[in-house]
């Protein structure tokens, strides 16, 4: 780990903090603003959305302005984005708060990128561990974003309204991190290379396992955790009980990241992304086993473990699949694809715990699992027959 790797950590640290505060107080506040009830998430979707529209943009201005503009922009993005989710509790508009939430959804989108450029500020033969240790700075935000939100909302007679300008506080202070950071020069031949057409970049087979692995694994994630809170009060466990399995859901998501990359460095990506893979299956079958407390923190710490391995293995993976004037269009697409699985399981997720209940949500997760596993077992078939073309 170098300068430039720790405050990167804290940055990623604190693009957490901003999500994890995002998560806990959105619907809440969409609740008591929502001129009808089943709009109270639609500012938690519109954070995603957000994102997923950002990608094209983020991709194009990291290629011509370099990771530091980049990322400073999207840090005054965070910061304006959250004076006017302040300014929109203050006047209870609804849509100015879904407003908001969707132009802050620009900052995720260069959030996400936290983790690939880490690769690029450690040696070539570090850059799984650099990944994966940056990744574990989430544990920051998972630590100081429930604790952020619960100090803050009462700052002032609004509700909530003190966390968002809390959180306009914590944009600032990672924009001062991000000065010191020393980015690679953007020009040369890492900047605005020609490389080859994003068509055929997205055909490659790697590519194509790396995007759809990320992004699916993730979906399942997001699927089983939204749901969680809403299946535990279906089954009459008190709140306190709800935060517990949450906290060990967000320990298993970021923990792991101090050896992950070892595990990569060591067996290599596919191998880990099937244990992530494997670990999915485990918190399924825990959840169709039973309904009590234990069920619940075993199936979300598990799910959480399996996320972590499955996608940072897809990030490293991916890290071969274009070459350094390639990447930024490279992973605008794998950003794209990841916001556009978080939007529609975001919105699945409320639906068909209400409608179907929580085994048939389990049950229903089988088939994105089904999904990774054939890709992973796809890419190990190509790379048997054609060494050289994955």
């Amino acid at each position: 780990m170098n300068r430039n790797l720790w405050l990167l950590t804290l940055c990623q640290g604190l693009f957490l903090t901003n999500n994890v505060s995002f998560i806990a107080i959105n619907g809440l506040v969409g609740l008591s603003l929502a001129p009808q009830a089943w709009l109270a998430t639609l500012p938690v979707m519109s954070y995603v959305v957000g994102g997923a529209l950002s990608t094209g943009l983020v991709a194009r201005t990291q290629r011509r302005l370099g990771r530091r503009v980049s990322f400073q922009l999207g840090l005054l993005v965070a910061f304006l984005s959250a004076l006017a989710c302040a300014a929109a509790v203050l006047v209870q508009s609804f849509w100015l708060l879904c407003a908001a939430t969707l132009v802050a959804g620009y900052y995720s989108a260069n959030g996400t990128l936290y983790r690939f450029a880490a690769a690029e500020l450690s040696a070539t033969h570090w850059r799984e561990k650099a990944v994966s240790l940056v990744m574990a700075g989430g544990l920051i935000g998972a630590v100081i974003g429930p604790n952020l939100a619960a100090q803050t909302r009462q700052w002032f007679a609004t509700p909530y309204l003190g966390v968002y300008v809390a959180l306009a506080g914590v944009a600032l202070l990672s924009a001062l991190l991000m000065r010191f950071i020393d980015f690679p020069h953007p020009g040369g031949k890492h900047g605005q290379g020609s490389g080859r057409p994003l068509s055929e970049i997205v055909r490659q087979p790697v590519f194509i396992v790396a995007a759809g692995a990320g992004a699916l694994g993730y979906g399942v994630m997001n699927l089983l955790m939204a749901a969680t809170p809403l299946a535990m009060q279906v089954c009459s466990l008190p709140f306190d009980d709800v935060a517990l399995v949450l906290e060990w859901h967000v320990i298993g998501m970021f923990a792991p990241g101090f050896f992950t990359g070892h595990l990569i460095r060591r067996f290599g990506a596919l191998p880990v992304m099937a244990t992530g893979l494997l670990l999915n299956g485990v918190c399924i079958a825990v959840a169709l086993s039973g309904v009590d407390l234990h069920h619940f923190v075993i199936a979300l710490f598990a799910l959480g473990v399996g996320w972590n391995f499955l996608f940072t293995g897809s990030t490293t993976l991916s890290l071969s699949a274009y070459a350094p004037e390639e990447k930024d269009r490279a992973q605008g697409a794998l950003n794209f694809f990841v916001f556009a699985t978080l939007a529609l399981t975001s919105l699945a997720s409320g639906v068909l715990v209400t409608t179907q209940g929580w085994q048939w949500l389990n049950m229903g997760s089988l088939l994105p699992v089904a999904m990774i596993a054939g890709l992973l077992l796809w890419l190990v078939r190509v790379r048997r027959l054609r060494p050289q073309g994955a």
